[in-house]
């Protein structure tokens, strides 16, 4: 394997770690409205499940609140459920054609929640690109040992 395979590879992976802490910090409620709080939650829909911004289009009026129209009537309810089964924390309220969920003010305790789960979410990445950068240095001594790449291009990885 090149220097540049090794690269490669190792970029790639790294950049999925980044994606994942991306989404993960994305979906934590942080007092303000943002429609990925609803990324991940996924509604039974004629059997099968479906993400809600694939059967509802979610937009934020204000600055603490969601709308939910959808695209469906008959999905309102199944929409309605799915939230209160989530683990969000938000109850919705509905008028028969919308779903309004109002993101409530954050406490001192939810801050402090907030920021160790932050903290979990970034030691975790952390040690996710650690362990991806040593496998690529693992992965350069055995090209370098089996001659595939010389000494001086180990060391410039």
């Amino acid at each position: 394997m090149s220097t540049s395979e090794i690269l490669a590879h190792t970029k790639e992976r790294m950049k999925k770690s980044e994606d994942a802490l991306q989404r993960e910090l994305g979906s934590i409620r942080a007092g303000r409205a943002n429609a990925s709080l609803l990324d991940r939650l996924e509604v039974e829909y004629y059997g099968a499940l479906t993400p809600v911004n694939q059967l509802a289009s979610i937009t934020v009026p204000e600055a603490r609140m969601l709308l939910i129209t959808p695209y469906d009537k008959s999905s309102l309810n199944d929409i309605e459920r799915a939230i209160l089964m989530s683990d969000i924390g938000i109850t919705p309220t509905s008028d028969g054609s919308v779903i309004r969920l109002i993101i409530p003010q954050l406490t001192e305790e939810r801050r402090k929640e907030l920021a160790k789960q932050v903290g979990k979410e970034a030691e975790s990445a952390k040690v996710s690109v650690r362990n991806i950068r040593r496998d690529a240095i693992d992965q350069a001594k055995k090209a370098e040992k089996a001659k595939e790449i010389t000494e001086d291009e180990l060391h410039t990885l």
